[in-house]
């Protein structure tokens, strides 16, 4: 029973982010919905554990009655037929026979009678039959002045059904009770303890006993049968919730997804925060678009997205949403290692992110895909309003602000392969980054011109001087990574620049 019940609590544990409809183009939404409404029940999930418990209670004091009553009816039958067998002359001695006559008419209406009573205090009746139980038990005893085996076999019974069916507290009580009826039994009847034995007074509580150990074992098993059954559909229906939430996570960054499992409250609320910003989109991609079909265009953008974001998750990046071909990240909610470290690490992925896109380039240029695609990359810092909005049905995790706006148009304002960075930006990372300055750029929404610089790498890469260049134009693309490229390389590289610059100077217009 422990484990079954541990076992529906890790269920329950594991299915608090769950889905209601699908909504797959609102991930992150969409889950934080999911979570809030769980949250917005927490009565109803109170009420309805109170009433399993008071179910469960309910079955539990069923059984104790149900034992009890058979124990009651095969040891009480028993004691009256081994008394009758012991004292031959009971039947015509009425004044001894009578208490043997109200034993039998308890033992008969005590079901009855309980029944009677309404279930919030059939337990505390139950309880006070057992004592009376046990106490009967012990007159049976005194009847039988304590013969050996009798007395040990009604004992043993009375142990069993008290070990079975309660606790120690249980066991101390009726050994009590039958202690009082033994003791006041050989008292009033002025019976002394005997070593006499009879084969015939010995068979009714070995039956009983018998009897009760059968039906005891036997409702045991099919118990132990069906729990088996209950843990077994429990531990489906708990793969079940795992692999189902395990979809859900791929709506949620791992951090958000820590954050929520937490058990951190979810309300409409935001606060304001130092964020770094990043944007990124891929140039010319409209127009590969309508170039490509359908499936060929969607696994060359879900590829691009998949490697994207594994860069993103490896520097500790929030991922907000997917756009298209833009993705938005930002460092520093909803946990943070400082504006300077959340800025690096920014930085640090949209490096790490442009270099991977040469890697892109060519898998993509093997695929038939001639038309070049570059990345565009805006980072900006700042703070931003960052928490849930929307309304108590519906929320979204994102955040908002005039520093959002400008790490977007960051990104339309950069050239392809370039990471236009802000000075606020540039400000927490010019030592342990190489950037170049762009001057004041007008962009969009903003009256004054900002000014901006494009990031080139970490300067622990460059190792005191470029190891790598890059030159971009229309009809020309040009990307030498000097770190990469053989020793038995290099003359078939300087070769081919020979022979292409040769070409060009042939081919060049006056």
């Amino acid at each position: 029973m422990r484990s079954c019940n541990a076992l529906m609590a890790s269920i329950y544990r594991s299915s608090s982010v769950r889905n209601d409809h699908p909504d797959h183009h609102l991930g992150q939404t969409w889950t934080f919905t999911a979570r809030h409404r769980v949250i917005s029940r927490t009565g109803w999930h109170v009420g309805a554990t109170s009433y399993r418990m008071n179910e469960e209670s309910s079955k539990e004091t069923a059984r104790l009655i149900r034992y009890q009553g058979l124990f009651r009816f095969l040891n009480g039958f028993a004691g009256i037929a081994a008394i009758a067998l012991s004292h031959e002359a009971l039947s015509q001695d009425l004044t001894k026979a009578l208490p043997m006559l109200l034993a039998a008419l308890y033992i008969a209406s005590a079901n009855g009678l309980l029944q009677r009573f309404d279930e919030s205090r059939r337990a505390a009746v139950c309880r006070l039959f057992a004592f009376i139980d046990a106490l009967l038990l012990g007159c049976v005893l005194g009847f039988l002045q304590l013969s050996p085996i009798p007395s040990l076999i009604f004992f043993l019974a009375l142990q069993f059904n008290a070990l079975a069916n309660g606790t120690w507290q249980k066991l101390v009580i009726d050994n009590l009770a039958m202690v009082i009826g033994i003791a006041a039994t050989m008292f009033a009847l002025q019976l002394w303890w005997t070593t006499e034995v009879s084969l015939a007074v010995c068979l009714p509580p070995l039956i009983a006993l018998g009897v009760y150990a059968c039906i005891f074992g036997r409702n045991s098993l099919r118990q132990m049968h069906d729990q088996h059954e209950k843990i077994s559909q429990l531990e489906k229906q708990q793969i079940q919730l795992k692999l189902r939430n395990y979809r859900l996570s791929k709506y949620l960054s791992p951090t958000l997804l820590k954050a929520i499992q937490s058990g951190k409250d979810v309300k409409l609320e935001t606060h304001r925060r130092k964020l770094t910003i990043f944007f990124s989109d891929i140039k010319g991609f409209s127009e590969l678009a309508e170039e490509m079909e359908g499936e060929p265009l969607t696994n060359l953008l879900n590829n691009y997205l998949t490697e994207m974001s594994q860069i993103a998750l490896k520097h500790g990046g929030t991922i907000d949403k997917f756009i298209g071909d833009a993705v938005m990240v930002f460092f520093g909610d909803p946990s943070t290692k400082g504006a300077k470290e959340d800025c690096l690490a920014a930085v640090s992925m949209a490096i790490d992110m442009k270099k991977h896109m040469k890697e892109l380039q060519q898998r993509w240029a093997n695929q038939g895909i001639r038309k070049p695609l570059e990345i565009r990359m805006g980072i900006n810092t700042g703070y931003c309003a960052v928490g849930n909005f929307g309304t108590e049905d519906r929320l979204d995790y994102t955040l908002l602000g005039t520093e959002v706006n400008l790490a977007s148009r960051l990104e339309s304002a950069a050239q392809p392969g370039e990471i236009l960075i802000s000075h606020e930006t540039y400000s927490l990372i010019k030592e342990l980054v190489l950037c170049e300055e762009r001057g004041e750029i007008q962009v969009k929404g903003f009256q004054h011109p900002v000014k901006a610089y494009a990031a080139i790498d970490l300067r622990k890469n460059l190792k005191g001087a470029h190891r790598y260049f890059e030159h971009i134009t229309d009809g020309f693309s040009f990307y030498m990574d000097t770190d990469r490229i053989r020793n038995y390389d290099q003359d078939k590289i300087l070769r081919s620049l020979l022979e292409a610059a040769e070409h060009l100077q042939k081919t060049r217009k006056p």
